[in-house]
């Protein structure tokens, strides 16, 4: 029989669209470099955005074929076509991997990603090291789970039984009913009063003695993180959530779709257009690398709502196809032909 020594360590890590999990995962591996890791990365979109950066960080400890994506839709949906072949393909690696970081989508309920450890195949030969959810305190702050949700907001405002009744809220809940830890993100844009609100909103969904660690810029400790050794899967079944006894769930509340398009040479003049796209068409992420002429460094693009963050991530590899790729993540029924107009004019 395997003791919890035998077994990879896990760290499953969810959270909202644009609260910073990839930011989060990044800081990780650069403080944990010397520990053998792996990642899988769970992408709501066509393209690995979040995987190619995660790849671009360069640390020895984690080679990029220690990076699987998964991109054929939500973790939680798929865990017996996608995620134990994933485990399978890490377990084989040389050198052993010492620890596996798992990045689900924004969408992902964590309950039966957790569940799966359970089955006999990977039992005795992973764990689930902690569950960490990610949240984002601006937008706690306001009262919301995610930047750029009006609608959300007016509607929980004019009626409090539409908060167990809309779906976005109720997956925030989930992940925060089965969390060990709620790192709260973007502590640096808010002050003392905006940083409690933020935490009162955790705290009125949080069932049980998890802790909150607040995070400014993405950086944490990894050891506040990695290595608690809680063994989550045998305790998961008494971590309550709104999908307790359902047999499959749907994420037909939000579209994604990838738009390609040209070269830019004003990276602010597009970077606004994102900004307008976004508050225009209630787009809630815009995310992905563009090709500005005159520039041999590739542009990274990463939009909540209409705040948008742009920045050269890397040069243009050797013989690296030069192209622009959006990702654009909005709720059900966003008009496609508008907003790629929108962005390409």
């Amino acid at each position: 029989m395997s003791t919890l020594l035998d077994r990879v360590p896990c760290t499953i890590v969810t959270g909202f669209l644009g609260a910073g999990k990839t930011t989060l995962l990044r800081g990780l591996l650069e403080k944990l470099d010397g520990k053998r890791l792996a990642i899988i990365v769970n992408e709501f979109g066509d393209i690995g955005i979040d995987g190619e950066i995660l790849k671009g960080c360069g640390i020895e400890s984690c080679p990029e074929e220690n990076i699987v994506e998964l991109a054929n839709g939500c973790i939680c949906c798929t865990v017996a076509d996608d995620f134990q072949p994933a485990i399978e393909q890490i377990l084989s690696r040389q050198p052993k991997v010492e620890h596996i970081l798992i990045e689900t989508s924004g969408l992902a309920l964590p309950k039966p990603l957790v569940q799966a450890f359970q089955w006999p195949a990977i039992k005795s030969r992973v764990t689930v090291d902690a569950v960490v959810a990610v949240v984002d305190g601006a937008a706690l702050a306001e009262g919301q789970v995610a930047h750029d949700m009006e609608a959300l907001a007016a509607q929980r405002a004019n009626d409090e039984a539409l908060d167990h009744d809309d779906p976005v809220e109720e997956v925030f809940e989930d992940q925060v009913a089965c969390a060990d830890l709620i790192v709260l993100t973007k502590a640096d844009l808010l002050d003392d009063a905006g940083l409690e609100k933020a935490k009162a909103h955790i705290l009125e969904h949080l069932p049980k003695a998890a802790k909150i660690v607040v995070a400014s810029n993405g950086a944490i400790d990894p050891t506040v993180l990695i290595g608690l050794g809680l063994a989550v899967e045998e305790d998961i079944e008494n971590r309550r959530t709104h999908h307790d006894g359902e047999l499959d769930h749907e994420h037909d509340d939000f579209d994604s779709f990838v738009i390609d398009l040209p070269a830019v040479t004003d990276p602010e003049a597009l970077a606004a257009r994102i900004a307008q796209t976004a508050a225009a068409e209630n787009v809630l992420r815009i995310k992905g690398f563009i090709e500005v002429a005159t520039k041999p460094m590739r542009l990274q693009v990463q939009a909540v709502g209409s705040r948008v963050n742009h920045y050269y991530d890397r040069p243009w590899a050797a013989g690296e196809e030069r192209r622009s790729r959006l990702v654009v993540i909005g709720e059900k029924g966003i008009n496609r032909e508008k907003i790629e107009q929108m962005l390409a004019a």
